[in-house]
């Protein structure tokens, strides 16, 4: 027995010798990388461990302790569960969210598509058949009366509201003391709540040239900024020289009225006893100052030629504009006067006017020059204060309008769905969440899938009745396009804002004006003049970087032609956060 086990021992050392002999050649002639060696080095360490575990005994606390580090699982069963979670949470809840978020964003898109086309059809219908302002209301023109004179024209008030105002002063002060309008039956109101005493003198003196040559005109001033320009209204409204007016008209600082505006609009409150608000339309001094400015012009030229026009002819509702409007004072008083716990006063004040009965009526052909912001910080703080304050009344004021008993069912439909849900949240929400969230994350998630005429046939479609207010830039379209979607985020934000009531709700940013000495030299004249601000908009370029993600996704696994929007959208939202947009004019540019 003692041979044939040292005959065994002996052939299992020559068996061992041998392989090591073999192995050492093959490394000697076929040397491996160190590579797989360091790859295998964990796991022969944890083997070794846990043989050398095993022999130590078959105690109930070493078996415990063995089965305890057999359990834990290996970088491969890690990722392997991950993925698994992962595919279980996307089958279970992502892409069931995504694909209702889609069905409510198309449903969305239908109701706005209708909203749009029921606007082109009435402005359609009002041009075809001629519906001018003069064959629905009564009006006739103002004549001197042959025995009582320039006395047979009612009194009327002009404010013009001004915060540091001086790049405008002198042309708006000039513009109004110009109206045609007899000088003992118009009073020009000047509110001045300027912080800057180089603007405060400057107004002044502008008021004291023109009062010297026999203009009607007085400098009123505040020690406070209580209420911002709904307050400086107000307290204009309290002096007791307006008990004798009967009308009055609004101007903001930048705004230039022709000397017929008074002509045009009186005759129309005089002859129309229920007829509240005359509002004109604005037109752009500045539009081709850059391309944001004439992007600006496309939006709100189609807000004045479809939105107001369209509230005006149906009789249903639009809101004033806070400036080139001429209100009857009985009207505004009964209807509680000017609101300074709002951002928008003078939507505030129609729809409070709406409730007790007024009409409106809206002159598209009646347009008052005005300025438009060239700056993508004051378009921005503009824009912002148009989302959020539309939002907070709509909070605020759509039960009053509900249980109002003056107001038809019409009406009452036309204001909350049509002006308010459409308009103001609707349109806002759907511009961001469809086109700038939910539509690129289907290039992630190809289970769910957005219709051809959604995607492209109904957003086409409605972008070109929108065109409809200013033809002569119908060649900017995609540029409008994608600068609207960029500026969604803003909007959607300040909708939010709005409906929750947080924030910057009731921040009031008065919009920074160049006036026309500086817009005529703009570029070749003023050195300090940039195209790019300081300021980087992070929320901007998050979403482009999100845009640019999906786009190059879609280019490597995609099987549609979805990148080409999304990587010019994305680029739309760089440019955007960046602040490479309109012009950076700084303080030293045209306050000097």
């Amino acid at each position: 027995k003692k041979t044939r086990e040292r005959e065994r021992r002996d052939q299992r050392l020559s068996t061992t010798k041998q392989q090591t002999i073999r192995g050492r050649d093959l490394e000697r002639y076929f040397p491996m990388s160190p590579l797989p060696i360091f790859h295998r080095l964990p796991h022969a360490t944890f083997s070794s461990f846990l043989l050398s575990l095993s022999q130590v005994g078959s105690s109930k606390t070493s078996v415990a302790f063995l089965n305890a580090f057999k359990s834990i699982p290996t970088s491969d069963d890690i990722i392997a569960r991950i993925g698994l979670w992962w595919q279980l949470i996307r089958a279970v809840v992502l892409v069931p969210v995504f694909k209702f978020l889609v069905a409510l964003c198309l449903v969305m898109s239908v109701m706005f598509f209708v909203e749009v086309m029921y606007m082109g059809i009435v402005v359609l219908y009002v041009k075809l058949f001629k519906r001018k302002p003069e064959k629905i209301y009564k009006w006739e023109p103002m004549e001197d009366d042959v025995e009582c004179g320039s006395a047979s024209y009612p009194m009327v008030l002009v404010q013009i509201p001004m915060y540091n105002e001086k790049e405008v002063c002198e042309q708006s002060i000039a513009a109004a003391c110009k109206v045609s309008w007899p000088s003992n039956r118009i009073i020009i109101q000047v509110l001045d709540d300027s912080t800057d005493p180089a603007s405060k003198e400057l107004v002044k003196r502008e008021c004291d040239r023109w009062s010297k040559e026999g203009v009607n005109i007085t400098f009123e001033i505040r020690d406070n900024r209580n209420g911002y320009k709904a307050g400086a209204l107000r307290e204009g409204m309290k002096h007791s020289y307006v008990k004798q007016c009967d009308y009055v008209a609004i101007f903001d600082a930048d705004f230039q009225p022709d000397p017929d505006f008074l002509h045009r609009t009186v005759p129309f409150l005089i002859h129309n006893p229920k007829l509240a608000l005359v509002q004109g339309r604005w037109e752009f001094v500045n539009a081709g100052q850059c391309m944001m400015t004439r992007l600006q012009e496309m939006s709100l030229s189609y807000h004045f030629t479809i939105e107001q026009q369209v509230g005006s002819s149906t009789f249903a509702f639009f809101g004033f504009n806070g400036t080139a409007g001429v209100w009857r004072i009985s009207a505004l008083n009964e209807s509680g006067g000017w609101n300074d716990q709002t951002t928008v006063e003078d939507m505030d004040l129609a729809v409070r006017a709406t409730l007790r009965g007024w009409k409106f009526l809206y002159i598209d052909d009646l347009k008052v020059k005005s300025e438009l912001p060239c700056s993508f910080k004051a378009l921005r703080n503009q824009q912002h204060r148009w989302t959020c304050g539309p939002a907070n009344l709509f909070r605020k004021m759509a039960v009053q309008i509900l249980r109002s008993e003056n107001v038809s069912l019409w009406k009452k439909l036309y204001m909350l769905y049509s002006f308010f849900f459409m308009r103001k949240v609707v349109a806002h929400t759907l511009t961001f969440c469809f086109y700038c969230v939910i539509l690129p994350a289907t290039v992630l998630f190809p289970e769910v899938t957005v219709p051809k005429w959604a995607a492209f046939y109904l957003p086409s479609l409605i972008t070109l009745l929108i065109a409809i207010g200013r033809l002569r830039s119908i060649h900017l379209l995609a540029f409008w396009v994608l600068f609207e979607n960029a500026m969604s985020l803003l909007r959607a934000k300040a909708l939010v804002m709005g409906l929750l009531e947080t924030g910057r709700v009731q921040e009031w940013v008065v919009t920074e004006k160049l006036g026309d000495t500086l817009k005529t030299k703009l570029i070749p004249q003023v050195p300090n003049v940039k195209f790019r601000e300081s300021r980087v908009y992070l929320l901007e370029l998050l979403v482009g970087v999100y845009l640019l993600f999906c786009g190059i996704y879609d280019i490597v696994y995609g099987k549609n032609t979805l990148y080409v929007y999304l990587l010019f959208q994305s680029v739309a939202f760089f440019v955007v956060g960046f602040g490479f947009v309109g012009k950076y004019v700084p303080a030293s540019s045209y306050l000097a």
